[in-house]
């Protein structure tokens, strides 16, 4: 019986482990898009995905950097930041906003990536939404070029046939196979996928 229940609340762990585009209302119009792609394999994801526009943290001169697609307004995106920051010494991670669970998704998303340091001003942000303050406060509007990065993501993301962020792409470092994760791990968790 114990046994049944554990397996039971780590299902319902998996399920509530990432943002889908049904959990809220899109952006606007353009952020689904059309219906999403069948998905490709992962090896031409992890190619189309390393087309995206996001900013870089970790070991820069690390290979295959992990990238991500996250929502600025998703707990899990936020729970991902803060599970891969012990491992930063060892691994390069490209993180790319999308905007389609709030409104203010792609704002935030534009404004982290127009920011001096992207990696502090995502911290601030990350910090707020995961104390339930809906993260940064965006002050007039981000500079079209941003805004425009952020509707590519989101369709790219949709051409990959994700639906849910955060969404993962890698190169396993132990076996060189490529592939892809919807939804956050624990650090120790990550670590295993990326092969360190």
């Amino acid at each position: 019986m114990q046994r049944r229940d554990a397996l039971l609340t780590a299902l319902a762990t998996l399920a509530l482990a990432a943002c889908s585009k049904n959990d809220g209302a899109p952006a606007s119009a353009s952020a689904t898009g059309s219906p999403a792609a069948p998905p490709v394999n992962a090896q031409t994801a992890y190619a189309q995905a390393s087309k995206g526009s996001g900013f870089a943290i970790g070991q820069l001169m690390a290979a295959d950097p992990v990238l991500v697609f996250f929502d600025p307004q998703c707990p899990h995106c936020a729970e991902l930041w803060k599970a891969s920051q012990p491992l930063l010494a060892k691994i390069r991670m490209v993180w790319m906003p999308v905007g389609f669970l709030r409104g203010a998704s792609e704002a935030q998303g534009a404004t982290i990536l127009g920011a001096p340091e992207p990696a502090v001003t995502m911290a601030a942000h990350e910090a707020l939404l995961s104390s339930r303050q809906g993260g940064l406060t965006v002050n007039g509007t981000p500079p079209p070029e941003n805004i425009a990065k952020v509707k590519a993501n989101t369709e790219l993301l949709n051409k990959l046939g994700a639906d849910s962020v955060p969404y993962i792409l890698y190169r396993n470092r132990q076996n060189g196979a490529y592939g892809t994760h919807a939804g956050a791990l624990q650090t120790e968790q990550l670590a295993a996928l990326v092969g360190l």
